[in-house]
């Protein structure tokens, strides 16, 4: 299989081992990988303020890049659940519009395409600590994921998963937190206090959005946790 990778722009400029981490996991089970040398924006934070026009003026650009792909898989369910589930929404009523279908049917995310595509679980990873797992809003809500990375966590050797007592969001939601600092920054204490109940070492993410907002938290409070995401505990990257 020929897998096309979507890397969003927080990963592609702060987190490139995400993306590196992931090449490495889909290469070692055999796939091919493409990914395009231009990386473009998915358009979510035009079009969750609002700004739907400006947000089509880059879609149409990812678009473009995807629509001969045969899969893509991306890291980060917000963007993937903008290219799977809003793209549609976005280019109803527009020329766009079939082809928005036809990319959305064939985007995962990466928990969801190792898991549910490739039936893949036990990757032989090996990750001796305690962690908690957080999941994103658009990952848990609009891409319905759950069971995937839990399942993935599960079959890594050493690792204990614990779980948070309430699934909360963490408060980042991208323009949000600059629009509402103050409520962004409160809710994310309370996620921080619900990783610290569990005396976990890490909090895994499929998300690294949530997980800079977090580890801002945890820095400012001097928390002893970390957080990092799933893709590189997979690959071995700690």
């Amino acid at each position: 299989m020929t897998v096309t990778l979507f890397i969003p722009c927080y990963i592609d400029l702060f987190y490139p081992r995400v993306g590196m981490a992931m090449v490495r996991i889909i290469e070692k089970l055999g796939h091919k990988i493409v990914c395009p040398e231009s990386p473009a924006c998915c358009g979510q934070p035009a079009f969750n303020t609002g700004y739907w026009d400006e947000s089509r003026a880059l879609a149409v650009k990812v678009l473009a890049q995807l629509k001969d792909a045969e899969v893509v898989v991306i890291p980060s369910g917000s963007c993937g659940a903008m290219i799977k589930v809003f793209y549609p929404v976005l280019f109803a009523g527009t020329p766009q519009e079939s082809l928005a279908k036809e990319v959305s049917a064939k985007c995962y995310e990466f928990a969801q395409f190792l898991v549910d595509k490739l039936g893949v679980a036990d990757l032989g990873a090996k990750f001796p600590h305690r962690v908690t797992y957080h999941d994103g809003c658009h990952s848990l809500r609009e891409m319905n994921i759950y069971e995937a990375p839990r399942k993935l966590l599960r079959h890594v050797a050493g690792l204990e998963l614990v779980e948070m007592r309430q699934t909360v969001c963490c408060g980042f939601g991208g323009t949000f937190s600059a629009k509402f600092p103050a409520i962004s920054t409160a809710m994310g204490e309370v996620k921080c206090d619900l990783a610290a109940e569990t005396n976990a070492e890490y909090i895994v993410s499929s998300d690294s959005s949530c997980l800079m907002h977090i580890q801002g938290l945890i820095d400012r409070q001097r928390r002893k946790l970390k957080t990092i995401h799933l893709a590189e505990v997979l690959a071995g990257d700690h």
